[in-house]
């Protein structure tokens, strides 16, 4: 028995008709859903150009920032060249002491892999003797090595 097309859901039906159909076709929509829609995009646009605004004003404050702190750099390298070059030396030992460091940091994962992964002591004991000095470390090499650089303007 064949079914009515007009007793299943407008989902479910599909105009094939030529375009003089008066039935509306799922592709088009009431004037008032267009206008919505319309009128959803626009919010959208709008809340994007807000949002390019605000990142457009975070780029700008963090380059004004970094573009303060590499002129104070160079003023006080430009004041210390003396001790910009001890810093660059200092730098380059550091380096040598952290390569060092980091050798016998590796050494010895390697040595004791099994017992830091099973066992919580051997793992604490590990990250206390390791990590401060690393971090520390770190921190000072990263410091003589901003200070060591050469000033952009010499």
């Amino acid at each position: 028995m064949p079914r009515d097309p007009q007793d299943l859901s407008p989902v479910f039906r599909i105009d094939v008709a030529a375009s003089g159909s008066s039935e509306p076709s799922m592709s088009k929509r009431p004037k008032s859903g267009d206008s919505e829609i319309a009128d959803l995009l626009r919010q959208l646009i709008v809340g994007q150009e807000r949002q390019n605004e605000l990142l457009e004003d975070l780029v700008d404050q963090m380059s004004a920032a970094q573009r303060q702190r590499n002129n104070e750099l160079n003023q006080w390298r430009d004041a210390n060249p003396m001790l910009a070059r001890r810093c660059r030396m200092a730098a380059e030992a550091l380096s040598r002491v952290q390569t060092e460091f980091l050798e016998n940091l590796t050494i010895d994962v390697k040595e004791n892999y099994e017992n830091l992964v099973e066992g919580d002591f051997a793992l604490n004991e590990f990250v206390d003797r390791y990590g401060p000095r690393l971090a520390h470390l770190n921190g000072v090499l990263q410091v003589l090595s901003q200070l060591s650089v050469p000033s952009s303007n010499s």
